[in-house]
């Protein structure tokens, strides 16, 4: 706890892993939860060009493509040409495929295989943090915690019955936006965390972890934001400890938990 970054990880991983299990719970239960990978491919991709540019804040491009991407991918989704998943699947791959192409073609570094898996994987990423950049983590972070506290009951309404909530004058479409956006940051902020492949994982284990246990929507937001925190800041001490990637030891102590969870799940029935 003397060294800066170590502060600096903690504190960030805290704050993003906080936010991903609210988000989780909504999109778990929507059955939606694979598009949290789809953005994280889409936040790959936006790097790629930011890294080719010359931008020193590549969040700066990140995240308006992210939120942009997701916003088309909630139309799509509505639109009965293509469905959901066939929409994330070839955003997905295409974001992919043209980020990895850009690093190739045009390298910012010699070592493009380090920067592809730091970027995939997030290797050590957290732990190289600025203090700027943990600020506007902490900010964004913040405004997530506020904005699902203050739409709590629009959330509930729109997740369970998004028919019904439209028919008694709810906003569902708005409602469904400010989701995506919100998605869309955690998944920019969760990059740094976990790299792009394993995003999803940070966002789906707590949620289903919690369903395992609890029935109702409060029990199980409240205890898989707890569950998040508690196995983001276990990862990140074991990681550094152990001296493992760091993204990778939060995952897998995701998994743990979930076998836990479950296994408590099943004796409790």
């Amino acid at each position: 706890m003397a060294y800066p970054f170590v502060r600096y990880a903690l504190i960030v991983g805290v704050f993003i892993a906080l936010c991903s299990s609210l988000l989780g719970v909504i999109l778990v239960m929507k059955r939606f939860s694979y598009i949290g990978d789809g953005l994280s491919h889409v936040a790959f991709g936006a790097m790629a060009i930011a890294a080719v540019i010359g931008l020193t804040d590549r969040m700066a491009l990140t995240l308006p493509i992210t939120i942009l991407c997701a916003i088309l991918l909630l139309w799509s989704g509505q639109n009965a040409k293509i469905k959901g998943d066939a929409a994330i699947a070839m955003i997905s791959v295409g974001a992919l495929a043209f980020g990895y192409l850009l690093m190739n073609v045009f390298p910012a570094s010699s070592n493009i295989a380090g920067d592809v898996c730091s970027s995939l994987f997030g290797s050590t990423k957290i732990l190289t943090l600025t203090k700027v950049e943990v600020i506007l983590s902490i900010v964004l972070s913040i405004v997530v915690v506020v904005l699902f506290i203050a739409l709590y009951n629009r959330f509930f309404a729109v997740t369970f019955d998004e028919s019904f909530a439209q028919a008694v004058g709810t906003k569902t479409k708005l409602l469904n936006f400010v989701i995506a956006t919100i998605i869309a940051v955690i998944v920019v902020l969760a990059m740094n965390l976990v790299g792009s492949l394993l995003v999803s994982a940070l966002v789906i284990f707590p949620a289903l972890s919690s369903m395992r246990i609890f029935k109702s929507f409060k029990s199980v937001t409240i205890f898989s934001a707890v569950l998040s925190v508690f196995c983001a800041l276990l990862g990140i001490i074991l990681s550094i400890l152990f001296e493992t990637p760091v993204g990778s030891t939060i995952v897998i102590t995701d998994i743990v938990a979930f076998g836990i969870c479950s296994l408590v799940g099943a004796i409790k029935k």
